[in-house]
């Protein structure tokens, strides 16, 4: 296939010899290749400043990260053909790791796919489009979920963030079968519906599945307390794991009468709520002096970009001191990020330094990864972002 070039400052090829696949708009030679020059979505021959050719991109000369390397080979553009390839290895992996259909398919640059996220819930698929480039691949894309795994449903959940990045409309359209009001979601033997209207990301968060398999480790005869319990993934998983008293926390209406939803489906009379501002909510229930055995954080990104750090460390410090605070004598901290610029010795640290200031004795037990439907490229940061520490707090012990 015949390319344009997009040619490269001097030495701005290292990092993509080392691993990553994105290239930065500030690492274009300009003066011989202008991003003017390209069209949004276009494909590109990318070179070095020494002329060397370093693979195909996506181009957006629109956005940030102007470049995404499709392939090291100069000559391999992304085509159908190659798409549907990268989907069907994607597919092979999570049915090697799961032994129901529900579970993340594609997880973008991981998956050779910038830009492209698959999640699956048995015979309905849902699709997510954040790029340019893969955005002109639409149509490839849904014909090889056809293929490959004959949906009764396909669903485009194109309305995240990044897609305005980009310069591209943001709308949810159903392209694939009878209309769908709930997804299904069968996750370590528990089971859920999460409602399509008003439903975050693609629906689901298949990410920390590993780590609320470990919870119900834990859970027995305990009381648990979810915060930021969204549709109750953390807090249903206990309650059927045989924890004896639950409170799921959240700020959406939905997302409360979703977890209600989701103890009935499930035989569970043992779920309170409290609808609210996690951190005002957190507060209420120290100044009442309320305990549980186990407290879950899983808030959203509190560090969504790299200027925001300073305050997203000091917002998670102040969560997980008020979380500690609620815990009995010999509790349990379950504290999760998916804040990329989070670091997990960063995590570990706030989590020590918020029990010294309540004078609290932690025990880090374990430390929780993103599943496996999630891989990382070791050469990609980005892609490493999920979190957590399981942390034993003991009070009056040292």
């Amino acid at each position: 296939m015949n390319f344009p070039v997009l040619y490269l400052r001097k030495g701005a090829e290292r990092r993509l010899r080392a691993g990553h696949l994105w290239v930065y708009s500030n690492e274009v030679d300009t003066r011989r290749s202008p991003l003017t020059d390209f069209e949004a979505g276009a494909q590109a021959e990318l070179r070095a400043f020494n002329d060397k050719a370093m693979g195909t991109v996506f181009v957006n000369p629109h956005a940030l990260i102007c470049g995404r390397l499709i392939s090291r080979n100069a000559a391999h553009g992304m085509t159908p053909q190659r798409l549907t390839e990268r989907v069907e290895t994607a597919l092979a992996l999570r049915e090697r790791l799961f032994d129901k259909p529900f579970y993340r398919w594609v997880f973008g640059d991981s998956d050779g796919l910038s830009g492209l996220v698959i999640d699956r819930f048995d015979d309905v698929v849902v699709v997510q489009i954040s790029t340019a480039g893969m955005e002109q691949m639409k149509d490839p894309v849904i014909r090889a979920v056809q293929r490959l795994c004959h949906p009764r449903a396909i669903i485009l959940r194109n309305d995240g963030k990044m897609r305005k990045v980009e310069g591209l409309d943001t709308y949810v359209q159903q392209v694939h079968g009878p209309e769908i009001d709930r997804l299904t979601v069968e996750e370590n033997g528990v089971r859920f519906e999460v409602p399509m209207d008003g439903g975050q990301k693609t629906g689901w968060f298949y990410d920390h599945r590993m780590n609320r398999q470990r919870l119900q480790t834990y859970a027995p005869a305990r009381r648990v307390l979810d915060v930021f319990s969204y549709v109750g993934g953390w807090g249903i998983q206990a309650a059927c794991a045989g924890a004896t008293r639950v409170t799921c926390v959240d700020s959406s209406a939905g997302a409360i009468e979703s977890v209600h939803h989701n103890a009935r489906i499930n035989g569970l009379d043992n779920i309170d709520t409290i609808e609210g501002d996690a951190f005002e909510a957190l507060k209420a229930l120290c100044e009442e002096k309320e305990k549980f055995d186990i407290v879950v954080l899983d808030p959203p990104a509190l560090i969504p970009r790299r200027r925001d750090q300073k305050a997203g460390e000091e917002a998670y410090a102040r969560l997980n001191q008020l979380g500690l605070r609620l815990l009995d004598r010999d509790g349990l901290l379950v504290s999760a990020s998916c804040s990329m610029h989070l670091s997990q010795d960063k995590l570990t640290d706030i989590i020590r330094s918020s029990g010294r200031k309540i004078d609290r004795f932690v025990q880090l037990l374990e430390q929780g990864h993103q599943a496996p439907d999630h891989p990382v490229v070791p050469g990609i940061p980005e892609t490493d972002y999920i979190k957590s520490c399981f942390v034993r707090s003991l009070t009056g012990f040292l």
